[in-house]
């Protein structure tokens, strides 16, 4: 299962995952493995994972049931971060549309009335 994972997976996780197999072929247990992988990569999901199957491991709970979990897991995460993104979205459009927006919006309703004393003035400043 680990070389399917491996070799389906492109990019540098794959190339980990590869890496971590060839430790185990050369004789190192899962749990070693895992920890060098995990010792090899930041990142926090992944991590997770990696603690999360070495307890499996020494526990003796179904994989199926922890990469459940863990899918479980990482799809509520990443609807916490897109959630996050939309709240942060507004805030960040603020400045572009005072910069953008507003001057042409000021422009089309002061401009008649700044044309009209204008106007006006010159008007009044003919003899």
């Amino acid at each position: 299962a680990l070389a399917r994972v491996a070799n389906n997976i492109k990019g540098s996780l794959g190339e980990e995952f590869k890496r971590m197999l060839h430790d185990i072929q050369l004789g190192s247990s899962r749990k070693e493995a895992f920890r060098n992988l995990n010792s090899r990569t930041d990142v926090p999901e992944l991590s997770s994972f990696i603690v999360a199957m070495t307890q499996a491991e020494v526990f003796g709970i179904s994989i199926s049931k922890v990469l459940k979990v863990q899918a479980s897991e990482m799809r509520i995460r990443r609807r916490q971060l897109a959630e996050e993104a939309g709240i942060k979205a507004p805030v960040k459009l603020v400045f572009p549309l005072i910069l953008c927006i507003f001057p042409s919006l000021m422009t089309v309703i002061l401009g008649p009335a700044v044309i009209r004393v204008y106007s006006t003035i010159i008007e009044m400043l003919k003899p």
